[in-house]
Formats: structure tokens, C-alpha cells, sequence
């Protein structure tokens, strides 16, 4: 099916900017030769359903999948004003599904039977080990799950609609959880588009306090903080708190995400504990040119949408806006978070990365999300469009956020403290810097002042030399330093100086098993919240990725010597 709706940009997990995956029928919505339904048979239980009868509603958690063997499924999604849209509708060797159906969550979507309709009904279980037994058949069906959720994405009707400001700080937070982590939604902007105002007065919110969220044209949030949005929409995973995990994982960046899918192919039970988005700061790269095997390079989001997909493919669980705060260090360990919520585990992995250095400068937090920002992603980039910004900092991310914002603004200004970007920039960067002619870099210089009422309307900054220069801009992306998300640790393992997890250190009568261990025996730390790590996506991709050998003989440890086994 062709919807006649018009779509919208978004970056896909396939790392480009896709074509609406409702003209790739094949794919999207493919029909199963009759040698795949009768393996597919197997894993599952034959069932039928009357006309007009229900699979699954909106909201459904756990949700089982369908093969279809006579009859039709429609697929429907809210409208906005508590009906239904048809998105597609499944006939005989066709079946249900998105990326939702990986992982529990509740879904979007809601299924019902056209007519008469015989199905195969595979629970959650079983579906993962057709997955992983049937790998032919598992391609198929896991590319029109991505595809699916991008159409949903480039299509998105009524069902999430997200009504503010884009000037807002609090409406640029929403837009960027749901954005991340790939909620499909609708955003009207209060500034420029005619059908905020009408939404807002068709449900009663004229003067209320933006920005407001709608959910299927039933509930309201305003301005929800990214925990109560995840509740609402059913986007985190339930964990069960009297089960002890194999693995914790806290962080869902680059090396998060390779521990996960490492352990969890690997037979471990494994939990990944996210704040924000899968990603980590690398999910707010624009595009990575340099990471093996993208020779067209990725973005951030996509190269987190595919390991995120794989990890829960493997039957790792992801809780989304679960902040860690806390960390009890006796065995078997607990993992605190917001909420009251915990978790317990054999072996914690800290990934939780780390975070851009915060200015040193007057009214710093006043513009933070109303001119200031520390990602550049297309949502930051749709406001710098016919704009000059300024970028401060020296390092990849700066210099990828420059390239890309280019595109879109009149000028782009580089402001670093040093002589130039050689020493701190790959050298693909550095050329594309110096040839462009929307760029300029400016060195040896800080900012000094930031000025604007309500937003930010210029940024002025001093040069070794003590000259002045003021530039208007509205926007000002700040990617300097790097601070250790450690404070949740509560000192339960050693930390240098900086605040960064020390790793590797050899006790007195020990030998060295790992250069991820920490300080406590069965907890490790990768990534760029470990010392003295290469601070690169594939730096940490490869210590997530080995360190699950380790947690293999620290388990292996803990059960000989537990006397229960």
C-alpha cells in the first residue's frame, strides 16, 4: 500500500536519508513464498479471528506475531481525534509486525481482522528463536520491521502529536527524545504552523502551558519530563525486580550497545540502563565518515538504530529514560534508578560515557535549549536554516557538527582556544573545514559574553590579542571537553583525578584478566567514561564488544563458587 499522505525526512537505520519505504512494497510489506510458512509453522500455534475481531490494540505490550494464512489483517493507527487511519492491510502469506514486536514495548499500532482470518500465532519467545534458527527468513522479516517503523516515522498521522514552540527549550528536549528514539509523532509549531493553534483549541488547551504532548486524542501531557513521556508511550521496557540479571549494562552509547549485543548473543540476560536515547553522545552526530564499513559514512541515530535492533534481537532489554543513581557494591549487585526502580545483577558494565564540558560564561544556563546547544542533529540543524551559527570546539564532533551545519546556515564559525584543529581533528575534517567556503575558523580566542533576552541573539568573543568581535546568531552549539558520567557510582569504584572510572590495575598477588576491570571484582567500565580510553566510536564499539569475554569467567567464577549450584 501507497498511503496518499505526504511523508516526511528522517533518518533511517539503513544510514541515509531513505525513500518512503511504503513504495517498496517487496520489502516492506513482503509476502512469504509457501516453503517459509510451512517452517514458520512450527513456532507457533494456528488461530482464527472473526471480521472485525481485534489481534492487538494500541498500547499492547508483549505483543504476539501473526503469519496470515487466509483472510486479512488491516493495520490501523489513531488519527488524532480518536479514530483510525488505515496504514496497510496484510492478506494470505503476509504478517504482522514492527520493531516494537523485538522488544515488548507498547505499540503504535493496533491490528484487525477484515474478515473471516486464519493466522499463526508466535509468542515473543518463539518468535526470537524463529529469528535466530530461520536466519533467511529472519533477514526478511527484521528488514520490514525497520522499514516499517520508518514508514511510520515519514508517515505519522495522529497518534503522538507533540504541539510548542521549536524555540522552546523544553519543546527541542520532547522532539529530540521522541526523534532518538524513534517514536513515530507529528510536530506542530506554535511559531509558523496554523494547525498548532487548531489542535490546541480542539482540545481545549488555548493558555495552557507548552508544550503539550497528545496521545492517541486521550491523554494530554504538559511539558512531561522525558520519563513520564517514556511511561506514557510504553517506550521502556518492564524489568522485573525480583530477577537477577547476568548483565547491566549503563549506557546505551557505541560501547553500551556492543557490550549488549555481545552478552546477549552470547546466552547472557542481559539489561541496558539508558537516561536519554540509544546513542549516547555519538547518537548526536550528524554523520561519521570514518567508522569502518560506512564508506558514505552514518549518522549517530542510524548506527545506534541498527546495534539497538541487534541487541534486542539477541533478547536484550532496554530501559529508556531510566537514569542510574545509584550503584551497591556487594554481590550480587544493584543497580539504582530514578523512579524507585532497581535492578540486580552479577556483573555491571559501566558505559555511561560522558557528557560536553558546560561554558564558562555568564547566563550560560538561561540560553541552554533556547540558543545554546550540544547536539546537531537535523532538529538543531531545521533552526539554523538561512542563519550564522557558531560552533565551539576543536575535536571530530565539532567538526562534523560544522560540516553538516553548513548545509543549512549562511556561516558557520569554528571558535577554538588553540592554534588550529591538526592536533585535535581528523584530517578528512580539517581539509573540508579549510576548503569551505561557509566556514571560517577563528583560533586562540573565548567567549565572553552571550547576549539576548528571552533567546539568543548574538555571542561575542576575545582573541589572545584582547580584540573584540560580536556576531548575531541565534544559535551557538558547544562541543568542548568531555565530563565522566560517574556520579552515580557513589565512589563504589576507584576514579582518577578527572572524575573518569580507573581500570586495570593490578592488586598485589593479582594478575591482570582484563584491562576493563575496575577496582570491584564482577564490575567493568568501557568506553569514554573509562580512563585513558580512546575517545572514538570504534574504540568503544571494540571494548564493549571484548569485555564480554571477561564477564564470561567472572560468571563462570561466581558459580563454582556458589554453594546453591
Amino acid at each position: 500500500m501507497s498511503p496518499s499522505r505526504p511523508s516526511k525526512s528522517v533518518s533511517g537505520y539503513d544510514g541515509a536519508m531513505p525513500t518512503d519505504p511504503y513504495d517498496r512494497p517487496a520489502q516492506t510489506f513482503p509476502k512469504l513464498p509457501p516453503e517459509m510458512v510451512e517452517r514458520i509453522k512450527k513456532y507457533g500455534q494456528p488461530d482464527s479471528f472473526d471480521g472485525g475481531a481485534y489481534l492487538y490494540h494500541v498500547g499492547d505490550r508483549d505483543v504476539d506475531f501473526f503469519l496470515i494464512l487466509e483472510g486479512a489483517v488491516d493495520i490501523l493507527e489513531s488519527d488524532g481525534h480518536g479514530g483510525h487511519v488505515l496504514v496497510v492491510t496484510h492478506e494470505a502469506s503476509e504478517f504482522t509486525g514492527e520493531l516494537d514486536h523485538l522488544s515488548g514495548r507498547a505499540v503504535f499500532v493496533c491490528a484487525r481482522a477484515a474478515r473471516p482470518t486464519k493466522v499463526v500465532r508466535i509468542s515473543s519467545a518463539s518468535f526470537r528463536k524463529l529469528a535466530s534458527s530461520e536466519p533467511d527468513i529472519g533477514e526478511i522479516i527484521l528488514r520490514a520491521f525497520i522499514l516499517r517503523r520508518v514508514g511510520l516515522i515519514q508517515h505519522a498521522e495522529g497518534g503522538t502529536i507533540l504541539v510548542g514552540s521549536q524555540r522552546l527549550s523544553d519543546t527541542l528536549r520532547i522532539q529530540s527524545f521522541l526523534t532518538r528514539n524513534a517514536c513515530p509523532h507529528r510536530f506542530l509549531d506554535t511559531d509558523v504552523d496554523p494547525d498548532a493553534a487548531i489542535a490546541l483549541k480542539y482540545f481545549h488547551l488555548e493558555g495552557n502551558a507548552q508544550p503539550v504532548v497528545i496521545i492517541n486524542a486521550r491523554e494530554v501531557l504538559q511539558k512531561p519530563t522525558n520519563s513520564e513521556l517514556a511511561d506514557a508511550l510504553g517506550v521502556t521496557e518492564h524489568l522485573d525486580p525480583d530477577r537477577i540479571y547476568d548483565v547491566v549494562v549503563v549506557g546505551a552509547g557505541p560501547a553500551g550497545l556492543a557490550a549488549a549485543v555481545y552478552a546477549a548473543s552470547e546466552g547472557l540476560d542481559t539489561v541496558v540502563i539508558e537516561s536519554m536515547a540509544p546513542g549516547g553522545q555519538a547518537g548526536s552526530s550528524s554523520r561519521i565518515e570514518n567508522y569502518l564499513g560506512f564508506p558514505t559514512g552514518i549518522s549517530g541515530q542510524a548506527l545506534s538504530g541498527r546495534a539497538q535492533v541487534q541487541a534486542q534481537k539477541f533478547g536484550a532489554r532496554l530501559a529508556v529514560a531510566r537514569a542510574a543513581i545509584g550503584l551497591d557494591c556487594g554481590f550480587p549487585f544493584r543497580v539504582h534508578m530514578e523512579g524507585g526502580t532497581a535492578v540486580t545483577t552479577r556483573a555491571v558494565v559501566v558505559a555511561s560515557g560522558a557528557r560536553y564540558r558546560r561554558l564558562d560564561v555568564e547566563d550560560l544556563a538561561r540560553f541552554e535549549g533556547q540558543g545554546v546547544h550540544y547536539a546537531a542533529t537535523p532538529i538543531e540543524g531545521d533552526l539554523c536554516a538561512g542563519a550564522e551559527i557558531i560552533v565551539v570546539g576543536g575535536g571530530n564532533s565539532a567538526g562534523q557538527a560544522a560540516v553538516y551545519l553548513s548545509r543549512k546556515a549562511r556561516h558557520v564559525h569554528i571558535l577554538v582556544r588553540g592554534d588550529g584543529l591538526a592536533a585535535t581533528m581528523s584530517d578528512y575534517l580539517v581539509r573540508r573545514i579549510e576548503e569551505s567556503a561557509q566556514i571560517t575558523l577563528h583560533t586562540r580566542c573565548d567567549i565572553t559574553a552571550l547576549i539576548g533576552d528571552k533567546y539568543l541573539e548574538a555571542v561575542r568573543w576575545r582573541d589572545k590579542e584582547g580584540a573584540e568581535t560580536q556576531v548575531s546568531t541565534s544559535n551557538l552549539f558547544l562541543m568542548i571537553g568531555a565530563v565522566p558520567n560517574t556520579d552515580w557510582l557513589n565512589g563504589c569504584v576507584d576514579l582518577d583525578p578527572k572524575g573518569f572510572v580507573e581500570t586495570g590495575r593490578i592488586k598485589e598477588g593479582e594478575s591482570l584478566t582484563t584491562p576493563y576491570a575496575t577496582s570491584v571484582p564482577g564490575i567493568f567500565a568501557v568506553g569514554d567514561v573509562r580512563a585513558n580510553s580512546v575517545k572514538r566510536v570504534a574504540s568503544g564499539v571494540g571494548e564493549g564488544s571484548v569485555v564480554v569475554h571477561a564477564i564470561h569467567r567472572w560468571l563462570a567464577k561466581q558459580a563454582a563458587t556458589d554453594p546453591s549450584n
